[in-house]
């Protein structure tokens, strides 16, 4: 989908979506003639705006730009797009933007947006939609701008997404070791390779299970209480199924909460970093002894995504 945002600077909400002022200019021109630019960090807003001239000259009525909103950062052709809210920081500054589109004005010329809001890149954790969507599946808030089949023919899919991301049969890599949940600032992930995938907040106590019991020492400590609360708030958490949009709200309130509870008291308490620690460490398994796996397997199954 293209967008025709002649005599347009950015919108300064910074939405990739330009509505052309109707009272200034109640019959918008057409562009009688384009020519493409490809932007990408080989080819700049700074860049752009030093070619305006040329390009007035040759008679070119308007800028016809390909993508420039926020990508991966190695992006030449700018359609894997991470956030239509930001302007690509390889490409250039908010400042050096706006120098090109004066220079633009400048010359009576305008440009055409090529903003594709049916293409996002999916492939890095910069994409927040993509990844708060297989952090909460059909319950995410930004679920609905995914054209994704939440009930397939295939039972073992139903409420997930299927991620083509694994090299060999699931059973093979996850039996090598090359599935590990890592823990950060009050949350847990899946790290598989360079990829970063977000575990669901509900499915935490598989590991705050055995923390706890690595815990069982210090049942006297104000610390130990702490988890015990944090594993009852999760078991009251909305499930990542859920539609209802009170309830999706309560979820996205309280599983930050959650997160927020699990960072302070691991800064707080050490002893509860180390004790979940160890719990991964036993949940990772052990290459050579599939069984050691099962948890791990358990763990991942109850993800939104496959």
């Amino acid at each position: 989908m293209r967008c025709a945002a002649t005599r347009l600077g950015f919108p300064h909400s910074n939405r990739a979506s330009a509505a052309i002022d109707m009272t200034e200019r109640p019959h918008p021109r057409i562009p009688s003639s384009t020519y493409r630019l490809q932007f990408n960090r080989w080819f700049t807003f700074a860049q752009a705006r030093e070619i305006v001239p040329y390009l007035h000259a040759l008679g070119v009525s308007d800028a016809y730009a390909s993508p420039y909103f926020q990508t991966r950062a190695d992006s030449l052709h700018g359609y894997d797009i991470t956030d239509h809210n930001k302007l690509n920081t390889a490409i250039g500054s908010r400042e050096e933007y706006d120098s090109w589109i004066a220079e633009l004005h400048a010359h009576s010329m305008g440009q055409v947006v090529d903003f594709v809001p049916n293409h996002v890149g999916i492939a890095e954790p910069l994409n927040q939609w993509w990844m708060d969507v297989l952090e909460n599946g059909p319950s995410s808030r930004y679920a609905p701008y995914f054209d994704i089949d939440w009930h397939p023919l295939k039972s073992d899919l139903r409420d997930k997404v299927l991620l083509p991301i694994l090299s060999d049969q699931y059973g093979r890599v996850l039996e090598r070791g090359e599935l590990q949940v890592h823990f950060e600032e009050g949350t847990f992930y899946l790290r598989y390779g360079d990829r970063r995938l977000p575990i669901a907040p509900g499915t935490y106590r598989y590991v705050l299970g055995i923390a706890l019991e690595n815990l069982a020492e210090h049942k006297d400590e104000d610390f130990y209480a702490e988890v015990q609360s944090i594993l009852t708030a999760l078991e009251y958490l909305p499930k990542r199924t859920e539609t209802d949009p009170k309830r999706i709200a309560e979820r996205i309130r309280e599983k930050e909460i959650i997160k927020r509870r699990l960072e302070r008291r691991c800064a707080e308490a050490p002893q509860v970093q180390q004790a979940i620690e160890k719990a991964l460490a036993r949940i990772s398994g052990e290459p050579g002894d599939p069984r050691s796996f099962d948890a791990l397997d358990e763990l991942l199954n109850a993800q939104s995504y496959r």
